[in-house]
């Protein structure tokens, strides 16, 4: 199905979004802490023309659905329409002239597998509508746009990580974003030798649920008890969680600040040119978004544990939870038995055989025709 074949006319122009790995910093995000993802070269393609009649009209090469909406406002549309409507809501509720138009979506990139989807779906459509009506948003501020119309829009109490991974990284590096000053800066990921391995553990990813914003509740809970604006101010963690009487507020806690201590020890690994040292600390934030944040699957947990038995200097769960993909730092000679024994382990459980994929550090939002 073609653009001209969906709507009787050619498009204006064809705009991509890349997903995003994060390497690490996990729930930091909303916490005003750091992370560092990099973009994927897989991603969503958005093929678009203005409309003059103010309808936004909506049509995916990966569902049967579609939608068309002429006033946009929060409850107008549900599913992955949202996401893409609940953008041009949000750049004109910034004070943006965005009208209509008519958007043909395609994507390569898995959906419900942790690697931020619906992100490269906002991005794609907040880069083809500001082009289609000639406006003019920095890139950290689209990201705010963008990350609105998912907490606002859809309901997803997400961070900024995502956003602005898809719009403002670069080929060959990660993203250090601090989320609260929204500063960033390019991390080289040299991974001569290296595979990051994506293992997509097929147990659905989904966010609109509870758990999420549990957990985003309870950080800001434990901030509130401690007095502070958000758990990236905690400066002294033993002293932070003597005060916190409730052991699951200590947990949550505890992830946070150590989190955002690992981020800062992978970039300097990073920087040192050390690489395969990261592995380690991926490990590390693994265990503890099982054991302390608590937002684990047995899925990912598996996928850990046989991809180090098997050779891989590290691996951790990504994403917000409950479901999605698992990333292992390998090296490239032992990349396929890590796929094997994870593969393996997968059958003798009776679950549905997982999906690789090689992730490669790509450029951000862009362009395309």
């Amino acid at each position: 199905m073609s653009f001209r074949e969906t709507y009787g006319r050619e498009p204006d122009g064809v705009w991509r979004a890349p997903g995003r790995v994060n390497l690490i910093g996990e729930h930091t995000d909303y916490n005003d802490g750091f992370v560092l993802p990099f973009a994927l070269s897989q991603g969503v393609t958005v093929a678009a023309a203005r409309r003059d009649d103010g309808v936004f009209a909506l049509r995916s090469l990966q569902s049967s659905s579609a939608a068309e909406v002429s006033d946009p406002v929060p409850g107008s549309v549900d599913g992955w329409a949202a996401y893409a409507v609940g953008v041009a809501w949000s750049l004109r509720e910034a004070g943006h002239a965005v009208g209509g138009a008519s958007l043909l979506i395609d994507a390569d990139l898995p959906q419900g597998a942790g690697l931020s989807s619906s992100a490269a779906l906002e991005c794609a459509v907040a880069v083809a509508l500001c082009d289609l009506y000639d406006v003019t948003v920095p890139e950290p501020e689209l990201a705010r746009i963008a990350q609105r119309a998912e907490n606002d829009f859809v309901g997803v109490p997400c961070g900024i990580m995502d956003q602005s991974a898809s719009l403002l990284c670069t080929d060959g590096h990660a993203l250090l974003l601090d989320c609260r000053s929204g500063l960033s800066a390019q991390v080289p990921l040299d991974l001569t030798g290296l595979t990051v391995l994506v293992i997509d553990t097929r147990a659905e990813h989904e966010l609109v649920d509870g758990g999420y914003a549990d957990r985003r509740t309870a950080c800001e809970k434990a901030a509130e008890l401690l007095g502070l604006p958000s758990l990236r101010d905690v400066t002294d963690l033993g002293e932070a969680l003597s005060r916190l009487g409730d052991p699951v507020l200590r947990r949550r806690t505890r992830h946070v600040v150590t989190e955002n201590h690992r981020v800062e020890a992978a970039v300097g690994l990073l920087r040192a040119g050390a690489v395969g040292e990261v592995g380690a600390l991926l490990t590390a934030s693994h265990l503890s978004l099982r054991d302390q944040f608590e937002v684990s699957w047995p899925e990912a947990d598996v996928a850990v544990e046989e991809a180090v038995r098997a050779g891989a200097r590290g691996a951790r769960m990504v994403g917000g939870g409950f479901g999605g993909s698992v990333i292992a730092l390998v090296s490239s000679d032992r990349a396929a038995r890590v796929r094997e024994a994870v593969t393996e382990a997968y059958t003798k459980r009776g679950w549905p055989e997982p999906h690789f994929l090689d992730a490669v550090p790509s450029a951000g939002a862009t362009r395309l025709a």
